[in-house]
């Protein structure tokens, strides 16, 4: 029953993913709370999922016109050495402290959602 109800949720996750919705966050979510995964490995699989499920929603979006390529250069560009950096310093961070400013950023931006004023 587990293995069924992590596809199903790999599943959701993958299509929220492509919709934009946050699913690698819903993922992160599961794989720390309900399977008792550690910070750094759900972030690994969440990370490797993503490389799987980028290439078909990136592909649905340029498709649609719904990309905008000189903009997506620069968000490369400034995006793959951030998240370097970023790697780098998380590996020697503590992982309870990593956790709880992982869940404050997601109840920040959760809360900002909430109450965002729709265009």
């Amino acid at each position: 029953m587990s293995a069924l109800l992590a596809v199903a949720v790999g599943l959701a996750t993958g299509i929220l993913s492509g919709c934009g919705v946050g699913g690698g966050s819903l993922l992160m979510l599961y794989l720390t709370l309900f399977a008792g995964m550690g910070q750094y490995q759900a972030a690994g699989i969440n990370l490797l999922y993503f490389l799987a499920c980028a290439p078909a929603a990136l592909w649905a979006h340029l498709k649609n016109g719904l990309v905008g390529k000189k903009a997506a250069l620069w968000c490369i560009a400034a995006g793959v050495p951030a998240a370097v950096a970023a790697s780098l310093l998380a590996a020697h961070m503590d992982t309870g402290w990593l956790r709880r400013v992982f869940g404050l950023f997601l109840l920040c931006v959760g809360v900002k959602e909430c109450f965002a004023k729709r265009k």
